[in-house]
C-alpha cells in the first residue's frame, strides 16, 4: 500500500465507533474543497467523477457531464428533494454565571411540539470558522437576530458518543421567533459552512436542482452537479427519476459519531419504481447516503421496498448490510465518517480500500463543494 493508503483505526473505549474498525486515513488540505466549483472555474456539472466497478475492482476517471453515460435503460435513479435551509445564525449567549460570548446556532432537525423546538448545535465563533461549544448547561438563552430567542431544553441523545452529560454537542431546544421557523431563517440565517469554506456563498450554492421540500440544515451534497439538461437527458435515455425526501441535520457529528434520526419520506410511485426496477433486472442507483438510508428504512423483510414516512434511526454497517439499491452516487467523505460504514456495507472493506486510494492517488477534491464517486455493481 501507498502512504496514502487507509489504514485501521484502533477502536477507542471512550468513542465508540459504527464500524468495529473505523476506516481511517489521511486527508491532505490540499485535497478539500474551498469553495463552490463555479468559483473554481467549473460548471456545477464540471467536478469530477471516479466511477468503481464492485464486481472486477475497475476504475474510470471522467468528469460529471459524462455520468449518463454508465446509466442505462431500465435503471432507476433515486433522488432527495429535500431543500436546504438558511440554518446557521449569529446569537449572544447568556450562561448561568451572567457572562455573555458570541456564538453561532445551527438549526438541524425540527421537531414538533409547544413553540419551535428543534434540535440544535451551539458553536464557538472565531474568525477562522466555528467549533463545537460542549459546556452550555440547561436554561440557558441564546439571543438571536430581530428580537428571537432560544432556550436550551434538554440534551438530544445524552451520552451518545462517549460525550458526558457536562459535554454535549445537540441540545434540544424551545425557539420563540416573531414569524415561522422557516421564514425567519430565510430573513435572518445563512448556510451552514465550516472552517474549510472560509468565504459564505449564498443559498443558491447549497441547493440542487431538483430541491423542492424545505428541511434540510446542510445539503443533500451527492445531487449539487445535477442539471436539467442532465435529468432530461437521463430521461431520453430511459432511466427513470424517482424522487424521496430526507432532511438532513448537521455533518458536524460525522466523525466517528453515529448518525442520529431524521425525517423521510418515500412515497408509492418511488417504492414501486424501485420493487419495479429490481424485479426486472434494472439497477437501483441511490443518489447520496440519505437516499439510501430513507430507502433502507422503508424495505421490508421480503426485500421490497414499501411507502413510508416518519422518522429514521437507522445506522448502516457492514453487518446489516443493503438490500434496496445497487449503486450509489456519492461525495468523499472524511476519515473515520459513519458515511463510509455504509459504503463498506456496499462495496465491501476492500473494494473501498482500493477506491480511496485512488481517489486520494487523483487528488480528487473533498466535502460539499468536492468531487464525486459512483459506485456500480
Amino acid at each position: 500500500m501507498t502512504a496514502v493508503a487507509l489504514r485501521e483505526s484502533a477502536q477507542s473505549a471512550s468513542a465508540p465507533s459504527v464500524l468495529s474498525r473505523p476506516f481511517d486515513f489521511e486527508l491532505p488540505d490540499e485535497l478539500i474543497a474551498h469553495e463552490p466549483p463555479e468559483a473554481r472555474g467549473r460548471t456545477r456539472d464540471g467536478v469530477r467523477l471516479m466511477v468503481s466497478r464492485i464486481s472486477n475492482d475497475a476504475v474510470a476517471h471522467t468528469h460529471f457531464s459524462h455520468f449518463s453515460d454508465f446509466l442505462k435503460r431500465g435503471d432507476v435513479l433515486v433522488i432527495n428533494t429535500s431543500k436546504t435551509i438558511n440554518a446557521a445564525f449569529e446569537a449572544t449567549r447568556e450562561a448561568h454565571d451572567g457572562s455573555t460570548s458570541d456564538v453561532m446556532l445551527h438549526l438541524s432537525t425540527r421537531l414538533f411540539g409547544r413553540g419551535e423546538p428543534w434540535v440544535v448545535e451551539v458553536r464557538h465563533r472565531s474568525a477562522t470558522g466555528t467549533s463545537p461549544l460542549l459546556d452550555a448547561q440547561p436554561d440557558e438563552i441564546l439571543r438571536l437576530p430581530g428580537g428571537a430567542t432560544a432556550r436550551l431544553i434538554s440534551p438530544y441523545a445524552p451520552g451518545q458518543v462517549g460525550l458526558t452529560s457536562d459535554r454535549v454537542r445537540l441540545w434540544i431546544a424551545e425557539l420563540w421567533l416573531p414569524e415561522s421557523g422557516l421564514d425567519y431563517a430565510e430573513q435572518y440565517g445563512s448556510p451552514i459552512r465550516y472552517s474549510y469554506v472560509p468565504r459564505s456563498w449564498p443559498l443558491e450554492y447549497y441547493q440542487t436542482v431538483f430541491a423542492d421540500e424545505p428541511g434540510s440544515a446542510e445539503m443533500p451534497s451527492a445531487g449539487r452537479a445535477f442539471t436539467n439538461e442532465m435529468l432530461q437527458e437521463l430521461g431520453r435515455k430511459g432511466v427513470r427519476i424517482a424522487p424521496l425526501v430526507l432532511h438532513t441535520g448537521v455533518s458536524s457529528l460525522e466523525i466517528d459519531e453515529p448518525p442520529y434520526p431524521e425525517r423521510y419520506h418515500v412515497s408509492y410511485p418511488t417504492a414501486l419504481a424501485v420493487n419495479s426496477a429490481r424485479r426486472l433486472g434494472g439497477r437501483v442507483i441511490a443518489v447520496g447516503t440519505t437516499v439510501v438510508r430513507a430507502l433502507e428504512t422503508a424495505v421490508a423483510d421480503d426485500g421490497y421496498v414499501r411507502a413510508s414516512g416518519g422518522w429514521t434511526d437507522l445506522v448502516i454497517t457492514p453487518d446489516r448490510g443493503i438490500r434496496s439499491v445497487d449503486g450509489l452516487l456519492t461525495g468523499l467523505h472524511g476519515p473515520k465518517a459513519s458515511h463510509l460504514a455504509m459504503l463498506e456495507a456496499l462495496a465491501g472493506r476492500d473494494h473501498l480500500s482500493r477506491a480511496y486510494e485512488e481517489l486520494l492517488n487523483q487528488k480528487y477534491l473533498w466535502h460539499e463543494f468536492g468531487d464525486l464517486h459512483l459506485i456500480l455493481p
